[in-house]
């Protein structure tokens, strides 16, 4: 686990004009796991005619997993797809979108291409893994960052006496530190999800997501000190069940949104 998280902390290090990777893999297949056990079947045949036999935990990190890649693209373009910019009191709507894109604009991109008859195959697969990933990014709280931290990467903190980041304490420390494999995680959080809860959360609308994201924000930040924060059983005692809470949304809203995606409704208003 120490070397897991030692290897997220470097992939990090990397972006440094940019957040690092939203809740790492095992938040994003978590995500991904509890929206596959909330598509109808309509909506999974036409994924599986995009993806194949690839289920949406295993598509969930690919956006991720391709930063390596050389290709122009991936170097040059997909960074900025991974997060938004919120000032501190203001809307997604009334901040502005930066001229190289964002999540949101990447979101709206990748639908108009997989409701595209005339996309290929191939350009399906990579909007629609994207789009599964974007969600999940919005969801963690500093993917909609506010602008003068690089989404708490700059916020340096001691996770239990290791020094790290508030961002990668989100992204991956809180919840690897359960120890659970991601259908583990998925089970217990998928249980604790009551019925009128994914009714309420049954929100199509990204604006709606990074909101909530922004609210959230706001309250995780550790007071200063003098020298390093110290986090541990306390700071996790106050926020990990919200780290929790976001990923159950997340699950839904990815659920909600491939329904939008793939409905007929979705692709007649999208003309």
């Amino acid at each position: 686990m120490l070397q897991r998280n030692a290897l997220l902390a470097a992939a990090a290090a990397l972006c440094l004009s940019s957040p690092s990777l939203a809740w790492g893999q095992l938040g994003h297949r978590v995500i991904g796991e509890l929206a596959e056990e909330r598509i109808n079947g309509k909506t999974r045949a036409e994924i599986g005619l995009i993806l194949g036999k690839e289920d949406l935990a295993e598509a969930s990190t690919w956006a991720d997993e391709q930063r390596s890649n050389p290709e122009a693209f991936w170097q040059q373009e997909a960074g900025p797809y991974h997060y938004v910019t919120v000032p501190k009191g203001k809307t997604y709507a009334n901040a502005g979108t930066p001229a190289e894109g964002d999540a949101l604009t990447a979101l709206a991109r990748f639908a108009h291409t997989v409701r595209n008859p005339n996309a290929s195959r191939d350009e399906k697969a990579l909007a629609l893994r994207f789009i599964i990933h974007i969600v999940g990014d919005v969801h963690q709280p500093l993917h909609a960052g506010n602008g003068t931290d690089s989404g708490g990467n700059d916020v340096k903190v001691r996770w239990f006496g290791q020094e790290t980041n508030l961002h990668s304490v989100w992204d991956s420390r809180m919840i690897e530190g359960q120890y659970l494999s991601y259908t583990e995680y998925t089970a217990w959080l998928g249980r604790q999800i009551e019925t009128a809860e994914t009714i309420a959360w049954w929100e199509p609308s990204p604006e709606v997501w990074i909101g909530e994201s922004t609210q959230l924000r706001d309250t995780i930040y550790p007071e200063a000190t003098d020298g390093l924060p110290n986090l541990g059983y306390s700071y996790q005692y106050q926020h990990l069940a919200f780290a929790e809470m976001r990923l159950q949304q997340g699950g839904v809203r990815l659920a909600a949104y491939l329904e939008w995606l793939f409905a007929p409704a979705a692709e007649e208003s999208a003309k």
